[in-house]
């Protein structure tokens, strides 16, 4: 299994919404979009709720297997909603990594 992290700064005003409003807008979107990515084992979106954060929104998903995340990377809701992040974004840093055999959480 694959566990993919992304974490997002959004500037302070984009395409007409604060940061808070676009990281919860990428919530919405990304949580409609788990049920129909195969091989996705599991998908959380996380808001930020601290005052001086540098990132307002972190992504940690799992995925059966490389071929399953590559297939996500590029579904066309997915690169919708990249679409949408890179027009107001600041920063993105984001890690892949392997599971043990097993291991889930």
């Amino acid at each position: 299994m694959i566990r993919h992290i992304v974490a997002w700064k959004f500037a302070p005003y984009a395409q007409g919404a604060t940061a808070q409003q676009n990281a919860r807008i990428l919530k919405e979107r990304l949580e409609a979009l788990a049920p129909h990515i195969e091989g996705l084992i599991s998908l959380r979106v996380g808001l930020d709720i601290g005052q001086a954060s540098h990132y307002h929104a972190v992504l940690e998903s799992t995925f059966v297997d490389q071929a399953a995340l590559d297939a996500y990377k590029v579904h066309p809701e997915h690169k919708q909603i990249s679409a949408f992040c890179k027009n107001v974004r600041e920063d993105r840093v984001a890690v892949d990594y392997l599971l043990p055999d097993g291991q889930e959480g």
